[in-house]
Order: structure tokens, then C-alpha cells, then sequence
């Protein structure tokens, strides 16, 4: 509603149309609305009258508000309206347009579950206006359980530069373990083993995998069969697995690079952003590798001096 208020305001005052003067007074009397609904809680109080009483004074503070929205959106459906007969360019409108859909979805979202009591289906919902691409992303970890944002699933050698990487749009780790590696070995085809986290087991991976390279270190989620037991405890597995733990030095590394926060806009703008932390990344491994190198050819030199004496 904001956004909306906004833009209609501007175009208003651009054409000289009167018609939103007091926009800044109707947004602040629409965000009182909006906070009021904020500080609303539901009761815990034993006393069925009491719950019930407070769950209506929730409800009735949610039906204001929609009704203040819809009066606001109906006035700027009208304005919209005047502003294209008045031969204003429909690409000026768009933007408008856009922020009504996301509104009146919000709306119809806010109706169903708390007045209605429904729940809102996952594919429903929206939890960004300004970067749509956006995922509710389940960590599990304590601290940090969940973040808004997109997965990016990366490849590692064991030079610690990052091969491959890709930007999982909708995407679960077991969807992609198989063209990852795929796109991988097609770039680098000596590839003999690989090392993949448990989220990314399924039988049709085990298998696939297995197909492509000589040694898939996958743990199986859940309880593990005696043929299972044996493949996991093999000292081949067991040794590329404690390997495996260096990859989490590389997200660190890449959030480092410039991935703690995507500071561009859109799908092509974080692709790119993730394309240049990994190329900023792998710079900084191969100078990390080349001060080795000097650092170790000055202490062999000075070995020689102590030699020599």
C-alpha cells in the first residue's frame, strides 16, 4: 500500500492533478491501522470468555484495516482511470498496476487466514515485493532455523578452488546432485570421487552418481541397511568424508567475497552477483597459494644458510 500511495502520488503531482495532495496524512492514518494490528496479541488466558473476547478484538482490528486498504485501493483504481483517459503512457501506470496485484493478493491472504482461518498454501505466498525470486529457505540449525533468500550449491576440488556452482531456483539439494555433477565432469572429466552433504541423498542419486564416477561418498538419510553400514564404514568413505567438512570453509569464504548480502536487484543481477564471488574467491585462493610458495622458498633459503654455518 505504501508503494502504491506512493506512485500514484507522484504521477498525480507530475500532471498536475490535485487528487492525492494528502497522501503523506492518509499512509501515516493507514499505518496506525497497520500497528495496531501489529501490537494485537492473541489471548492465553483459561477463561473461554476472555479468549474468545480477545480473538474477536483481533479479528475486528484486522477488518478495519482491510477495509481502510480496499476504500484506498478503490480511490486509486479511479485515479488510475483518469490519469490514462488525461493520455497519460501506460508504461507510467504499470508500476501501479503491479503493487495493486501484490495488495489485493495480501488482502485476500490476510482475509482467509485470520478471519477465516485458513492456512495459506506454501506456492501462495510472497516474501518479497522487490526481489520476487526470494525463498523461505529451512536451515534447521539452531540460531538460525530459517533465511529469506536462494540456495547456491557449489563444487570444490581439493585445491580448494571452486569449480562449478548454481543458483537453485526452486530447487532442492537432491534435485540437483545429478546435473551438478554432470555439468561438472563435462568440464572436468578426470573427476574420480566426490563427497555430497545427506540432503542431497535419494536412491535415484545413489545410483545415478554411482554411474557417473568410481567412489560417491553420500550418506543415507534414516536408518541404514547392513550392506549400507559396510559401504559407510569403508576407510575410503570414511577419508573423503572428513574432507568434505573443508567445504564449509568455502561458503564462509564466499560470504567474505561479497554473498553475505546481494546488493543487486533480480534473478540476472544475483546470478551475477554470485559469478563474481566466486571468481573473487578463487583470485584470492590462487594468492593465498602463491604467498605459500614464497613464504616456503625463503625458509628454504634460509635453511641453506643454516647449513652452510
Amino acid at each position: 500500500m505504501r508503494k502504491v500511495i506512493e506512485i500514484i502520488a507522484g504521477l498525480c503531482a507530475d500532471m498536475g492533478v490535485t487528487e492525492w495532495r494528502q497522501s503523506a496524512y492518509q499512509l501515516r492514518q493507514f499505518k496506525k491501522l497497520f500497528r495496531q494490528v501489529q501490537r494485537l496479541k492473541y489471548s492465553t488466558a483459561k477463561d473461554p470468555e476472555k479468549r474468545a473476547a480477545k480473538q474477536e478484538a483481533v479479528r475486528q482490528a484486522h477488518r478495519d484495516y482491510l477495509a481502510a486498504a480496499e476504500v484506498l485501493l478503490a480511490r486509486v483504481r479511479e485515479t488510475l482511470w483518469m490519469l490514462l483517459v488525461g493520455q497519460v503512457p501506460a508504461a507510467f501506470l504499470e508500476p501501479v498496476e503491479l503493487y495493486l496485484v501484490h495488495a489485493e493478493r495480501q488482502i485476500d491472504q490476510i482475509r482467509r487466514r485470520v478471519l477465516l482461518g485458513q492456512i495459506i498454501p506454501h506456492n501462495e505466498k510472497v516474501f518479497s515485493l522487490f526481489q520476487p525470486h526470494t525463498e523461505w529457505i529451512s536451515k534447521g540449525k539452531a540460531g538460525v532455523p530459517v533465511e529469506l533468500g536462494l540456495r547456491v550449491a557449489v563444487v570444490e576440488d581439493q585445491y580448494r578452488f571452486i569449480l562449478h556452482h548454481q543458483v537453485m531456483q526452486k530447487t532442492t539439494d537432491d534435485q540437483v546432485a545429478a546435473p551438478l555433477l554432470t555439468e561438472t565432469r563435462a568440464r572436468y572429466p578426470r573427476i574420480t570421487s566426490a563427497s555430497f552433504d545427506k540432503s542431497f541423498h535419494s536412491p535415484n542419486n545413489q545410483t545415478e552418481l554411482a554411474a557417473m564416477i568410481p567412489q560417491v561418498v553420500m550418506p543415507k538419510k534414516g536408518k541404514l541397511s547392513l550392506v549400507q553400514v559396510e559401504r559407510e564404514h569403508d576407510p575410503a568413505f570414511i577419508h573423503l568424508r572428513h574432507q568434505h567438512s573443508a567445504v564449509e570453509s568455502a561458503i564462509n569464504d564466499l560470504e567474505v567475497h561479497g554473498l553475505d548480502l546481494c546488493l543487486d536487484h533480480g534473478i540476472d543481477g544475483f546470478k551475477r552477483y554470485v559469478a563474481l564471488a566466486v571468481v573473487a574467491r578463487n583470485i584470492q585462493r590462487v594468492g593465498a597459494l602463491l604467498r605459500q610458495q614464497k613464504a616456503e622458498a625463503r625458509e628454504r633459503q634460509r635453511g641453506s644458510y643454516r647449513r652452510a654455518a
